[in-house]
């Protein structure tokens, strides 16, 4: 169970940094929706990191 918790962490990490990517190469990126995707992808390495 613990290892496909942390499969599904580590995909929606994967997504979040890909949203990240994309965000950021658009020409006026959206700074409030890069600080949301940073901050959600900092709960999810946190999370990863404890367990």
């Amino acid at each position: 169970m613990e290892t496909s918790h942390v499969s599904a962490l580590q995909l929606k990490h994967a997504g979040l940094e890909r949203r990240l990517h994309e965000e950021m190469s658009r020409p006026v990126p959206d700074n409030a929706l890069l600080q949301d995707l940073k901050k959600r992808k900092l709960r999810i390495k946190e999370e990863l990191s404890q367990l």
